[in-house]
């Protein structure tokens, strides 16, 4: 029980927590009720931040969520052109993540950090699909272990509408591991995956993800394109 109340909150929440803090002693001096909406929100704030660890499936071939939210699209898109991976489309799968959901991103494969990206944007609701060429984002390219020529990957991360700060602690030619935090988006945003060509997506529209535990693809099977239906 103690391990589900007591969760370790991400470094980078702490400045807003704090923040939120204050504001809420202040709004005590104007009024009790308003005090209590700020303990509201500064209890949201730590809820947000909130940094469990995951247990992340280590087989050779497995691409992982890198995000926690639900799969909001899945096709084929070019990836970003700052990445400089040429204009052929490859599969992709979009999770998009509300204000509840933990904002911690992770890293899909193992591999080698090739290029980092930023392009300053608009900040249009990240469930739409315009966000993905439109929004602030943070590009990343990386070539995972083993991977033949051709075989790197894209994740971007996008801000939504709520969201407008990005934070990426990945540099170029570093060495990361599947399931590793490499960053998080504050207050609702989507986090893009562009994996390689012919390789088939193994979650559907609809499904949630866990950032770090959730199989998005495998490159090692034969499988077709999963379908899903609510029940």
């Amino acid at each position: 029980m103690l391990k589900i109340v007591l969760v370790p909150i991400n470094p980078a929440g702490w400045p807003f927590i704090g923040l939120f803090a204050a504001i809420t002693i202040g709004l005590f001096q104007v009024s009790d009720l308003f005090g209590w909406v700020g303990v509201i929100l500064t209890v949201w704030c730590v809820y947000f931040f909130r940094d469990p660890d995951r247990t992340t499936p280590t087989r050779d071939g497995l691409y992982i969520s890198p995000a926690d939210g639900v799969v909001q699209l899945i096709d084929s898109a070019v990836p970003p052109p700052e990445l400089g991976m040429g204009d052929a489309a490859r599969p992709r799968v979009c999770v998009f993540m509300n204000v509840f959901n933990v904002h911690v991103n992770r890293i899909p494969i193992d591999g080698e950090i090739k290029t980092i990206a930023y392009r300053p944007g608009r900040f249009f609701n990240a469930s739409l699909d315009k966000a993905s060429e439109y929004n602030e984002r943070m590009s990343i390219r990386m070539t995972p272990a083993g991977a033949k020529e051709g075989g790197d990957i894209a994740f971007v991360q996008i801000a939504g509408l709520v969201a407008r700060r990005i934070k990426c602690d990945l540099i170029e030619s570093q060495a990361v591991k599947a399931g590793e935090r490499f960053g998080l988006i504050r207050f609702g945003s989507r986090v893009d995956t562009y994996l390689p060509d012919g390789v088939t997506p193994m979650v559907c529209v609809g499904q949630s993800t866990v950032a770090g535990e959730t199989v998005i693809a495998d490159a090692t099977t034969s499988e077709v394109a999963r379908q899903g239906e609510v029940r």
